[in-house]
């Protein structure tokens, strides 16, 4: 669905938002994990080739097709859940870069599969995580991902693959004659908001729209994240906020598809930074399944918002990935239940230790979940000072 030109773009994309997303520089004999999808893999040749010419080395990996994940999630023993292959952690620890092609065959195939076992995966892979976490921390690894159209995917956004193309090609600057420039013209301007965000000295903010009444408190020693190369597309801005001060309702009017599961109408209750109330109009005991994975998994990890002159997203696309960057009429805000990230941390990203996570109030959980509001909403900093800020109105930021 995507011609020989789009996909060398993409590729050249993909690699900009590797390079962008690392702290430290790439070298030569440094190892990128390839990691995509059955429909994903001209793509993945194609960047292949690419990661070879720079003198790097590639590590090639397909990913589970739908008849092998119902068969791991529906019949595999309870030591068969947990099973981590020998030499992962080896590979983890010396991993300088990762690159996802998702571009998935089914959307709903784990729908009866119970969420405790797909929870137990989750958890029992998270210290693979928290070793890719701590290099990217020390500036050794960078990963990027992206999408690539499928039959299944337009069929659940209720659209014809051509025209789900079309919206990626044009989500990504991919019909611009150098993509990459567009991408950089896009980080400078992100990169001004960020500032203008960090040096408000919010005490909190307070989301406001139809449905929604919620107050995140970003913490202390914060910084605003985004644009920074680890989705391609991304033109949200975020912070990882003290999860101990959420207060409020959130309601996510898009849906999500989740570990095989479709979820809609999601409404959580914060009380004390915790979900006290969780329901889902559509897929409420997987949702309820998911929050209760850990003790993290009920508390916020994330506050986005996505400006509407950044982002040609406007429809859509059953894909977190697109759906929480979409622009249309009134923008978007999300959260994310479960894990923080630590690049919104203000100091060294490499001296964070659990210890100042936790004082901090940087969510941990083996759960991060994007939940997507596109109703018209109104942000409003309360600054340490008194004063309030309208920081973002109309899908905009009032910068």
């Amino acid at each position: 669905m995507l011609n020989e030109s789009h996909l060398n773009k993409y590729a050249d994309v993909l690699l900009w938002g590797l390079k962008t997303a690392r702290r430290g520089r790439f070298r030569k004999r440094d190892v990128i994990l390839l990691q995509h999808d059955r429909a994903a893999l001209r793509l993945a040749e194609i960047l292949y080739e690419k990661i070879i010419a720079a003198g790097m080395n590639p590590i090639q990996r397909a990913g589970l097709t739908v008849p092998m994940e119902r068969a791991f999630y529906g019949k595999a023993g309870g030591r068969q859940l947990i099973f981590q292959p020998p030499g992962e952690k080896e590979l983890c620890g010396n991993l300088h870069g990762r690159i996802y092609l998702h571009a998935p065959d089914s959307l709903t195939h784990l729908k009866d599969v119970p969420p405790a076992r797909i929870g137990r995966v989750l958890v029992a892979r998270k210290p693979l995580r928290d070793i890719l976490e701590r290099r990217e921390q020390e500036g050794c690894y960078g990963w990027t991902l992206c999408t690539l159209p499928t039959e299944k995917l337009a069929a659940q956004a209720r659209t014809t693959p051509e025209l789900y193309a079309e919206q990626i090609i044009r989500a990504c600057y991919l019909d611009r004659e150098n993509p990459v420039a567009e991408w950089e013209a896009i980080r400078r301007q992100a990169n001004a908001i960020k500032k203008w965000l960090g040096g408000l000295k919010a005490a909190f903010f307070h989301i406001e729209s139809a449905h929604c009444d919620l107050r995140i408190t970003p913490g202390a020693e914060r910084k605003w994240a985004g644009v920074s190369g680890h989705n391609i597309p991304s033109f949200e801005l975020f912070v990882s906020p003290d999860w101990r001060g959420a207060e409020g309702t959130y309601f996510a009017n898009l849906p999500s598809y989740r570990s095989g599961n479709y979820v809609e109408g999601v409404r959580l209750v914060f009380s004390r930074g915790v979900a006290t109330e969780i329901s889902a109009e559509t897929g409420g005991a997987f949702t309820v399944a998911q929050l209760r994975m850990d003790p993290g998994a009920g508390r916020i990890g994330e506050f986005s918002l996505t400006d509407r002159r950044f982002s040609r997203i406007d429809r859509f696309m059953a894909d977190t990935l697109f759906d929480e960057n979409f622009g249309g009429e009134h923008g978007n805000c999300h959260i994310a239940v479960g894990a923080s990230y630590t690049d919104t941390y203000a100091g060294d990203p490499a001296a964070m230790t659990r210890a100042l996570k936790r004082k901090l109030g940087f969510n941990d959980s083996a759960l991060h979940w994007d939940l997507v509001n596109t109703e018209a909403k109104t942000v409003t900093a309360h600054l340490t000072t008194g004063k309030r800020i309208v920081i973002y109105e109309d899908g905009q930021f009032r910068y």
